[in-house]
């Protein structure tokens, strides 16, 4: 018996990859097509939907509250940016693997003390913690560059894919697109183990917690135990998209992790859908591309976005869509999605028993 369960474990494993490799080969495909700017967006719409892919994990698996993960992503983005300036020679695999241990260490810090909580008393330790990284880095001048930040460039285009462009701007598509093309990559990467660890023993206990931790109790799940390995893998993730996050910038400063920025990581996840991995996805191409929408919109509608208006339509448009996706679609766009398909199957349904009577 344990050899067929072996069997099946390893076929769904291989299906998920076979899943997570077909999306990420069509998103490469696309960066070919995008212009530069374009691409630079989609590669921080990738690195976003890491951050929210980990979030997903942490609310929507193990139903706990955090609004300290632009935090977690700030710990990863300022480990990325000081190993950078001293070791830019670094190979890029050890960068990320370095931004997300810090990450998960930060995660089980804020973590031990915080498994007893819950709802508003949880939410409110992760947004202190959230909020405490921009002080610490404005102060420690010497080793995070205080109020201007770090600046630093390990991102090289390779000579070989510079050599796929030509015309006068092949230097600026190469870079844009080699960019895009390596967050796609480690986003890709991220995903494929997100989706085996929601199939996993840990994300079935996960789930067991969230939806009744007296049942889970009695089956012999460690509730504090579970619940912190929610907070270190959902920080891990946040600290690999925060490095990704800066390694496409070039630079990493506190400015670039305000609070609000937790308050758009949770609504990002909200309407894409919470728990799920379609949800971050859907997620991270909202914040890649919402700031054209908003130019689009300022446009036509005449707005000034040096406004108080115009520079705050984001958080108006998300704020919107926000109360609409809780109204219409309390799943997000991915719950709206899978719906759509249930009614299109049921109408085929009924029409081929109409026929066949």
């Amino acid at each position: 018996m344990k050899w067929f369960r072996s069997i099946v474990a390893q076929e769904r494993t291989t299906a998920r990859l076979t899943g997570v490799l077909a999306v990420t080969i069509l998103t490469l495909a696309i960066t070919f097509v995008l212009p530069p700017v374009a691409d630079s967006q989609l590669a921080g719409g990738a690195a976003i939907s890491i951050v929210i892919l980990g979030l997903s994990w942490l609310v929507g698996w193990s139903g706990q509250i955090s609004l300290g993960n632009s935090g977690f992503m700030a710990v990863g983005a300022y480990a990325t940016g000081i190993w950078a300036v001293h070791h830019g020679s670094t190979p890029l695999i050890f960068t990320f693997f370095l931004a997300t241990v810090i990450g998960a260490i930060s995660g089980l810090i804020i973590a031990i003390p915080s498994t007893r909580l819950s709802g508003p008393y949880l939410a409110g330790m992760t947004l202190a913690f959230s909020a405490a990284i921009s002080p610490i880095a404005q102060n420690y001048t010497s080793v995070t560059g205080g109020e201007g930040g770090l600046f630093f460039n390990t991102l090289t285009t390779p000579h070989w894919f510079l050599g796929l462009f030509s015309g006068q701007n092949a230097t600026i598509n190469a870079n844009a697109q080699w960019t895009a093309d390596l967050a796609v990559v480690v986003a890709g990467v991220a995903f494929f183990f997100m989706a085996n660890l929601f199939h996993s023993h840990t994300g079935r206990a996960m789930r067991l917690v969230r939806d009744n931790d007296v049942a889970a109790e009695l089956v012999g799940i460690n509730l504090p135990r579970t619940r912190t390995v929610a907070f270190v893998v959902s920080a891990a993730f946040a600290g690999l998209g925060g490095s990704v996050y800066v390694l496409i910038n070039a630079t990493v400063n506190p400015s670039a992790f305000p609070l609000t920025l937790s308050i758009t990581l949770l609504t990002l996840m909200v309407l894409g859908g919470i728990g799920t991995l379609s949800g971050a996805v859907i997620g991270g191409i909202i914040y890649a591309f919402s700031t054209n929408l908003i130019s689009h919109l300022n446009s036509l509608t005449g707005i000034n976005p040096t406004s108080n208006l115009g520079a705050n339509m984001q958080g108006i448009i998300f704020g919107v869509l926000l109360i609409l996706t809780m109204l219409f679609a309390p799943h997000g766009i991915a719950g709206l999605g899978r719906r759509l398909r249930f009614f299109v199957k049921s109408v085929r349904r009924v029409a081929s028993v109409s026929t066949g009577e």
